[in-house]
């Protein structure tokens, strides 16, 4: 299965950016991984460190130029793999400033592809802020959904959702 996400990840972003030359620019979404307990800054569990180093290696032939994560060590040991990989820093924002980590992505990132790894209540933000639907959620338990959002221009983006 694995073998099969990355190819089609691959497919949906260079699809979805040449269809559009005005708009080329995709963010990819992602909840940070499982955490080793419930305190406010809680570090990765055994679990989430093995799902870092996966989505390092689902991702790490798409693109990405530039990594965001919220201040918090579970987004940034998230993406942390990922930065090593493709020798890029993990650049962090506050996770209640989404309204501002989108205008940046806008403004400093229109023709890249950028991860962004947030919260279970900050991705869904984030998704509809960037054009995606309003009504997705993130259950508490859940920590493998990778959202593709690639803009069009004037229409809404194209969104690929898939799990890892």
């Amino acid at each position: 299965m694995k073998r099969l996400i990355r190819p089609v990840l691959l497919g949906f972003v260079f699809l979805a950016a040449a269809s559009s030359t005005l708009a080329q620019q995709a963010v990819i979404l992602v909840r940070h991984a499982e955490r080793a307990d419930q305190s406010k800054d809680s570090a990765l569990s055994e679990a989430g460190r093995a799902r870092a180093r996966s989505l390092a290696t689902l991702l790490s032939q798409t693109g990405i130029n530039a990594i965001y994560a919220s201040q918090y060590q579970r987004t940034v040991k998230t993406a942390e793999p990922l930065a090593a990989l493709l020798k890029i820093p993990v650049q962090t924002m506050p996770a209640a400033e989404t309204k501002a980590l989108v205008a940046r992505l806008r403004s400093q990132h229109k023709s890249d592809i950028v991860l962004v790894v947030g919260h279970s209540d900050t991705v869904p933000e984030l998704l509809h802020l960037l054009g995606g639907p309003a009504n997705e959620t993130i259950e508490d338990f859940d920590f493998g959904n990778v959202y593709v959002v690639v803009p069009t221009g004037d229409g809404p983006p194209v969104l690929v959702h898939l799990r890892y």
